[in-house]
């Protein structure tokens, strides 16, 4: 039954190699854990991987939950396939972090936010990867995901000091969180309604800014063969020691937002990014989701929080979205999720449904 009535002293059992088998499975069940007080046991630790094991971005999320709350833990180094987490009380206050090198800053930023914001107002000074593979970006965070959560009564400010792109990162941002209002009503994203604007921004940080304009008129040029109108603005991204560039287009929509990013590399030219950030677009205007396949999965976590009643101040509230598909991340999500909540999360076609314990045979 999917968490409820479980033994709060006892530790979740978690296997790394479930579904995708990568890191999210760590990083969702500290979250959790911090937020829920459960202690937690993960064996097989990104076990699907080519390099199994934590790696330097994993550890600083644990190191990252350890620092606001005093927790303790087993197995926290480099390559180990284990670790047994046992969580205490977070501390909200200023906190400076750094995930080293171009380790994604966004990703830890995600790990720790639900549990500061709960314990209330806190600041994080972020210092690693703020534009990295396999990571959302900087700006998704800021210009989707964050908007996205005030419809479970989240909210907060990012601010980028300068941009760190892969391999070298050095990046920063600040995250202030704070604004949190009680939500006790259903929240729902059957459908995303009709498109409202459409914005491509091309990024350059430590290059000349001349391959932002080709990478911005690529995009606009392949979306308009898609009969689809947008707004465009080239920007400059501060940066340190790293040099890097994105195209990054967001869909404001009736109802709901999505963003969908392609970062440039030392193979690719400036016209190919903007190609094929516009082919992520066209893609997802294909499918009748409303939600894009990395805001799907990443709104598990504020759907269960709500649906435990742990956002509702006891009041236990469901969430319905659609996505564009669904994808290994957000089923492997939803069975940690539900380890550690008393909660179902039904998945029927692109229909997701996040229920409280005692609705779910509705």
């Amino acid at each position: 039954m999917a968490g409820a009535g479980a033994d709060r002293k006892k530790p979740v059992l978690l296997d790394g190699a479930e579904g995708e088998g990568g890191g999210q499975i760590l990083r969702s069940a500290l979250t959790l854990s911090l937020v829920t007080g459960r202690p937690f046991r993960i064996v097989g630790i990104r076990a699907k991987r080519p390099v199994a094991g934590l790696r330097p971005q994993h550890l600083a999320c644990v190191r990252g939950a350890v620092a606001i709350s005093g927790a303790q833990c087993e197995g926290a180094s480099m390559g180990s396939p284990e670790l047994e987490f046992h969580p205490r009380p977070v501390n909200p206050g200023h906190y400076v972090l750094e995930v080293g090198t171009a380790g994604s800053a966004p990703l830890l930023l995600q790990c720790l936010y639900y549990p500061l914001i709960l314990a209330g107002s806190s600041q994080l000074t972020l210092r690693g990867g703020t534009h990295v593979p396999n990571s959302p970006s900087y700006h998704y965070l800021a210009w989707v995901w964050l908007p996205m959560l005030s419809a479970f009564g989240l909210g907060g400010q990012l601010q980028l000091r300068r941009a760190g792109f892969y391999p070298e990162g050095g990046g920063e941002f600040k995250a202030l969180l704070e604004d949190r209002r009680a939500v006790e009503s259903p929240v729902q994203f059957p459908a995303r309604g009709t498109l409202v604007d459409m914005d491509v921004t091309s990024f350059v940080g430590g290059l000349a800014f001349d391959v932002a304009d080709r990478q911005g008129k690529a995009a606009v040029a392949a979306l308009r063969e898609c009969g689809i109108a947008c707004n465009a603005e080239n920007l400059p991204l501060p940066t340190g020691r790293s040099a890097g560039r994105m195209v990054f287009i967001r869909a404001q929509f009736e109802r709901t937002l999505a963003g969908f990013t392609e970062l440039g590399d030392r193979n690719s030219s400036a016209d190919e990014v903007g190609r094929q950030a516009a082919k992520q677009v066209a893609e997802f205007m294909k499918s009748s989701g409303a939600l894009d396949v990395h805001l799907a999965d990443q709104i598990l976590l504020p759907a269960g929080l709500l649906a435990a009643g742990i956002l509702g101040a006891g009041v236990a509230a469901p969430t319905l979205f659609s996505t564009s598909a669904i994808t290994g991340h957000l089923t492997t999500n939803a069975s940690v999720v539900e380890k550690f909540l008393p909660v179902r999360v039904l998945i029927d076609g692109e229909r997701v449904q996040v229920l409280p314990c005692e609705s779910s045979s509705r």
